[in-house]
């Protein structure tokens, strides 16, 4: 169980990115008050959360509609959080955890940032979506494991929802290089994980025999 818990914090973290959505957070509501900021953040967080509970728990069933198995999920799945990881070690940007240039610019024409781009891509990205799918679908059924990824991706959500209402004091408390270095060893962790996936997958696939 322990392990489970911390590789679903670690997948999650990586891929959520609470610290990079607070920063961009504080940086697109820059001219909202105090009041406006803390109604985003927590609407924010709920449509965000949503969105991850729902494929968390019903994801499977899509794909398994289309025809997916389960190993080529997690090799896909490992190659995904794979180019994360890859960008978090050398501190860059993703799309998969952040937003586009064009969506930052969009987003800045808007008053109510909670539904795009705070719910959707910030929190519930395809990274963060494809490790929901992918952890509970590696449970393979066990209920208590499902209950464990599920827990832990609440908690990672309250956590997010924090730290964007505390965006500021976190900014000065860590320092971009603070921000980095936090970032690349959880890079690191998340890149060994990633692998093991898609080993996993290509063992359950039967490929070789």
């Amino acid at each position: 169980m322990l392990e489970t818990a911390l590789i679903a914090f670690t997948t999650f973290f990586a891929t959520i990115g609470p610290l990079d959505i607070a920063a961009l957070f504080a940086a697109l509501t820059v001219n909202s008050t105090p009041r406006e900021r803390r109604q985003m953040a927590i609407k924010g967080t709920l449509i965000g959360g949503g969105i991850l509970l729902f494929f968390a728990l019903f994801g499977k069933a899509v794909l398994t509609s289309f025809g997916i198995t389960l190993p080529a999920l997690q090799a896909s799945g490992g190659i995904l959080l794979l180019l994360i990881a890859i960008d978090m070690v050398f501190a860059r940007s993703s799309g998969s955890t952040t937003t586009t240039e064009e969506e930052n610019v969009e987003a800045q024409g808007k008053t109510d940032v909670s539904v795009f781009p705070l719910a959707t891509p910030l929190i519930a990205g395809p990274g963060a979506i494809g490790a929901a799918i992918l952890l509970v679908a590696d449970a393979k059924g066990d209920t208590v494991e499902i209950s464990i990824v599920v827990g832990v991706l609440l908690g990672m959500l309250l956590l997010t929802l924090v730290l964007m209402l505390l965006a500021s004091q976190v900014q000065k408390l860590l320092g971009i290089t603070g921000l980095h270095v936090i970032s690349r060893v959880v890079g690191v962790l998340l890149a060994a994980l990633a692998v093991q996936f898609i080993f996993n997958g290509i063992r359950d696939s039967g490929l070789l025999g």
